[in-house]
């Protein structure tokens, strides 16, 4: 599979990880970059000046380390706030600005962010503008990620497409699902294949994309130059690599060895801690360790175990010595298994 090239940024593939808040930050961008991902997109950043000095901002405007392209995505209302944003994470080291027309989520919505700007086709248009205004003296390409539209009877993301391309965003990416749908059902690819037609610029398909099947069909039906995967992640960042073989074999890689598994999920926590501390970080990681076991033998019962834990180091332990016992029990992790993936995938062939 071919790389592209955002604005002067060549990527390494055409596999993308989705921002998705309280998930993407540095130590999971850097761990999926390095297992596959060849782009990854920050966390959503808000224009409100009065954040950027929180400490939840700061950590998700930390780069450290990070190799390249740096992607920070913004989100706001107003277009020179938005436009301000741009500029003040490009001084802080973005790359490529990312804007966020695509969450679904409803503290963002009821403020008219998010894909709530879907409804205001010119407000969105304005944003755009401003924001590929405001980035061009730093020849700072800008890319969008909305969804298909706000409702079923409302999908206006091809003739929104069409208009953003013409105030010079660089990169389209869409979520095959409408606002109203949040995560419910099955994503559609119609609307994203419409979009591909529709501008010149570069398509990144996302939604449901769980398999390596499923983002080889995904490509092949909606003619996406890309491909953005999100909650497949959670808890197998190495899914990017089953991908990038399967796409450039038509074999399947064999599941991680448990002892890698360890390694991994044990540095990832090193990572973690580093970034967010002691208190935060003890409890920010659970999430990240309930994914990684929830399809292993005892998962649960450890995760509920985790939760009890309210110390960095001994929440680490627990992690290795649980890691240490399995690799007892086997060689390498299950193969993955998406029941309702197959399911979709026989809708798309249909």
């Amino acid at each position: 599979m071919s790389a592209l090239r955002i604005g002067q940024h060549t990527l390494t593939n055409n596999l993308f990880v989705a921002p998705m808040a309280g998930v993407t930050d540095r130590p999971f961008r850097q761990l999926c970059k390095a297992l596959g991902a060849g782009y990854a997109v920050s966390e959503m950043v808000t224009s409100r000046k009065d954040l950027w000095n929180s400490l939840k901002t700061s950590r998700r405007a930390n780069h450290a380390g990070e190799p390249g392209p740096i992607a920070v995505q913004i989100a706001g209302t107003d277009a020179p706030m938005m436009a301000e944003a741009a500029v003040y994470n490009i001084e802080r080291g973005a790359q490529i600005i990312d804007i966020n027309m695509g969450c679904p989520a409803k503290k963002v919505c009821n403020k008219w962010a998010g894909s709530a700007l879907m409804q205001n086709e010119p407000l969105a248009v304005e944003i755009a503008q401003a924001v590929v205004e405001a980035a061009r003296p730093y020849n700072v390409p800008v890319t969008l990620k909305m969804r298909t539209g706000w409702c079923d009877a409302e999908k206006n993301a091809v003739k929104l497409a069409t208009q953003f391309e013409e105030v010079g965003i660089q990169m389209l990416t869409v979520h095959g699902r409408t606002r109203e749908q949040g995560y419910k059902g099955f994503a559609e690819y119609d609307t994203i294949a419409a979009v591909k037609q529709a501008v010149q610029v570069p398509v990144v398909a996302n939604g449901d994309i769980t398999s390596p099947e499923k983002a080889r069909d995904v490509l092949a039906y909606t003619g996406a130059d890309a491909v953005m995967i999100g909650r497949a992640a959670q808890g197998r960042p190495w899914i990017f690599r089953e991908i990038g073989h399967f796409l450039a074999t038509g074999e399947h890689m064999a599941p991680p060895l448990v002892s890698e598994l360890r390694q991994l999920l044990l540095e990832h926590l090193q990572d973690h801690y580093g970034l967010y501390g002691e208190l935060t970080g003890v409890r920010s990681a659970r999430k990240h360790i309930a994914w990684y076991v929830r399809t292993l033998p005892g998962g649960e019962a450890f995760r509920k175990y985790i939760n009890t834990i309210e110390d960095c180091q001994a929440q680490w332990q627990a992690v290795a010595d649980y890691l240490d016992q399995l690799g007892l029990q086997m060689e390498r992790l299950p193969y993955a298994t998406n029941g309702a993936d197959e399911q979709a995938i026989e809708e798309l062939a249909a």
